[in-house]
């Protein structure tokens, strides 16, 4: 019964704060309210991606939060939050960059901007403090140096190799289409039209160099896979895991697209302290460190200092000077609607047997 005085006591000092952006004074009433709370539940946030293992730690460790998730895709989260509504089990989830819009229209979200919120771009967030980007992804290349001697550095280094490209399931996977998007940025395509990279994934397929399984470590790790067209943080986290020496990442020159994963924050949230000051410390300095250390680029990265050894886990930021984010998401959303039956039109239809 203290508990739950104390997390009504603590809740009402905090509702009856400003909701915009964090202040000092805003800190101190958010960390009281969140510890009365006690826990925060996730899902999409497993120990193993992203490193939220670390997060997770000290969140227990500074503000003794205790935790536990639920892994599962984007599109499930929002269903869960919408299903369960003041029924909640999920305080909080992480959704691709695609889904925070779709989490507003949908409803199912609360408004958090933390006290970093300055030093977000203005395209990774939401104007209200909806959703932002904790992280990006940016479309790269890993390729195998014992099967490809003559390391791609472009869409076009691709088109002129004799090796199998694999980018996966286009019609199911996040990462295989954004790969067509950022093929459509370097060969003269956008949002909305994608009829370059279709051509070029084509003209592949008719060379029996395109490879569509799934491009997950276990399928590199066989020595299946000699290039891969994947996120970078599971590119060089795949290298590391495997061999460092006999992979490369590489973001290609002539283009590329970069995205990125947003905390959604549970309109029906149990704990919603909790769960706001876990985005609080996801986007400050420390909670941007643990993320680098599972490979995912910091949104704040321009204003970090990463340790050393932390940065030596990224590629250096020249190497994104082509990659860019999207423009025109809605455009987007309708093309990425099309793609399974454009792709499977215009490319798998190539495929030989």
């Amino acid at each position: 019964m203290k508990a739950f005085i104390a997390s009504v006591v603590a809740s009402a000092v905090l509702l009856a704060l400003p909701a915009a952006q964090a202040a000092d004074n805003d800190l101190a009433a958010l960390e009281k309210a969140a510890r009365a709370e006690g826990q925060v539940n996730s899902v999409g946030m497993p120990d193993s991606w992203a490193n939220w293992k670390d997060t997770w730690s000290d969140l227990n460790s500074k503000y003794g939060l205790k935790h536990s998730d639920t892994d599962m895709s984007s599109a499930q989260e929002l269903a869960k939050f919408a299903a369960e509504k003041k029924n909640a089990s999920a305080d909080i989830g992480d959704v691709g960059a695609a889904f925070g819009p779709i989490a507003v229209a949908k409803g199912v979200a609360q408004p958090y901007k933390p006290t970093h919120w300055e030093q977000i771009p203005s395209w990774a967030k939401d104007q209200d403090g909806n959703w932002m980007l904790a992280y990006t992804g940016t479309i790269a290349f890993l390729v195998d140096k014992q099967q490809v001697k003559d390391v791609p550095h472009s869409w076009a280094d691709l088109k002129k190799g004799k090796y199998v490209v694999t980018i996966g399931d286009v019609g199911t996977a996040a990462q295989a289409a954004n790969g067509v998007l950022a093929a459509s940025y370097a060969l003269g395509g956008d949002e909305k039209n994608v009829k370059p990279a279709l051509s070029f994934f084509g003209d592949l397929a008719k060379e029996g160099r395109l490879g569509v399984t799934d491009p997950v470590i276990a399928n590199i790790e066989k020595g299946e896979i000699q290039v891969a067209v994947v996120w970078d943080f599971n590119g060089l986290n795949y290298r590391d895991q495997i061999d460092k020496n006999r992979y490369e990442v590489v973001i290609p020159s002539d283009g590329s697209v970069t995205s990125g994963y947003s905390t959604i924050i549970n309109k029906y949230a149990k704990h919603p302290n909790a769960a706001k000051l876990a985005r609080e410390y996801i986007l400050s300095d420390e909670g941007q460190i643990n993320l680098a250390k599972g490979y995912a680029r910091p949104i704040r990265a321009e204003h970090l200092t990463l340790p050393a050894d932390v940065q030596a886990k990224l590629l250096p930021q020249s190497e994104y000077k082509n990659a860019r984010p999207i423009k025109d998401q809605a455009a987007w959303d309708k093309t990425s609607k099309m793609l399974p039956r454009l792709w499977q039109e215009n490319v798998i239809i190539n495929m030989k047997q």
